[in-house]
């Protein structure tokens, strides 16, 4: 018996052995696999794939330029607009001025060439509001319309509608939409 035990240790051995060899030849394939070069595709694919990567960002930065510079030109505008509408309300008063006087000159000033001069600055000024865009709000005819005209008084009137401005005591201005000041109005009742 013994002559058999001793036959199946030496048979253990040699499996044990087979075992621990495929194990190394493995392990080394495995080696081998790991430090190997990539090959052409792999590596097309990787530079291919870090491509469209860079692309997508770059994309991405020159929308958000692009949509940067949308929104500076948009503020640009809107500063300009409202830096136009803080000085056109101040000279508002100014071209009120002008126009009572204009509207009350005696007859024996409106001759002279002095008066000519005091009427050419008014439609200097005229002129510059309207190059800027800046348009009077209609108002005497018109409907009353509370986002463009300012109701002060209401009168009875047979010759107009009820709700008509029949008069203005003030001349509003806007720029495009914006209104700077609403006409000061006279409504029929």
């Amino acid at each position: 018996m013994e002559k058999q035990d001793l036959n199946q240790e030496a048979e253990q051995e040699k499996v044990d052995v087979q075992v621990d060899v495929v194990d190394e030849t493995a392990g080394e394939e495995a080696a081998e696999e790991e430090g190997k070069e990539p090959s052409l595709e792999e590596r097309l694919q990787e530079a291919e794939a870090q491509a469209a990567e860079y692309l997508e960002g770059w994309q991405r930065a020159r929308a958000e330029f692009a949509n940067a510079r949308k929104r500076l030109e948009r503020e640009r505008s809107e500063a300009r607009r409202n830096a136009t509408v803080d000085v056109v309300s101040k000279l508002l008063p100014v071209m009120d001025d002008f126009e009572r006087a204009l509207e009350n000159v005696p007859e024996h000033i409106g001759e002279d060439s002095w008066f000519e001069g005091v009427a050419l600055v008014y439609r200097k000024l005229a002129s510059i509001l309207e190059e800027t865009q800046i348009e009077r709000i209609k108002a005497v005819g018109q409907p009353f319309d509370p986002n463009v005209h300012e109701a002060v008084l209401q009168e009875e009137s047979d010759d107009h509608e009820s709700g008509t401005v029949i008069k203005e005591l003030q001349s509003g201005y806007r720029l495009n939409e914006r209104v700077i000041r609403p006409a000061m109005v006279v409504v029929a009742a």
